[in-house]
């Protein structure tokens, strides 16, 4: 393993519009990922040494918080507060595992939606990298122009392949102008 630690990295903000009418609904999308140990670790020979020790399945908890910058800053929109999870399984399908006498393979919920990877990178992907949409009314901001920020928390527990982690981290400010 190259790096000595987990982090959240490329926390950033992507809002859908400079402007918005005061009806209007403001759209952001937060994207961020996990970097480091936890993304090297996440490969197939480190499922399949967790699969034999039982286990087989990790849950990441996350959360994402818009809030206005300034000097009295104070949240917008609802909140995130969710999970991924991640099951280590036993199959026999030649299609999903990358090589040939290994026969332990994942399934990653996203929002409760299971799905099952194609590649290890597929996997790391939909398990470390995210792209939250936020929204909330742009009448909540009021007119004029404001700075957004976002903070986001990560955790989980110990596991076979990696150490347990709990991190919050803050994305640049963004300007977004609201009008009548």
């Amino acid at each position: 393993m190259t790096s000595e630690k987990s982090f959240i990295g490329n926390v950033e903000l992507v809002r859908s519009s400079d402007g918005f009418k005061l009806n209007e609904n403001v759209i952001i999308n937060v994207k961020f990922s996990i970097m480091g140990t936890l993304r090297e670790a996440w490969n197939e020979k480190n499922w399949e040494n967790a699969y034999n020790k039982h286990d087989n399945v990790f849950k990441l908890k996350y959360g994402v918080k818009l809030y206005t910058g300034g000097l009295r800053k104070r949240e917008v929109g609802k909140p995130q507060d969710t999970y991924r999870k991640a099951a280590i399984f036993w199959t026999r399908s030649p299609k999903l595992t990358q090589i040939a006498e290994r026969k332990i393979w994942v399934q990653i919920a996203k929002n409760f939606e299971p799905f099952i990877p194609r590649t290890q990178t597929e996997a790391q992907e939909m398990l470390l990298d995210f792209d939250e949409k936020m929204e909330f009314g742009a009448s909540e901001l009021g007119e004029g122009k404001h700075k957004i920020g976002v903070e986001v928390f990560v955790s989980w527990l110990k596991h076979d392949y990696t150490e347990s982690f709990s991190e919050k981290a803050h994305s640049e400010e963004i300007e977004i102008e609201v009008t009548k």
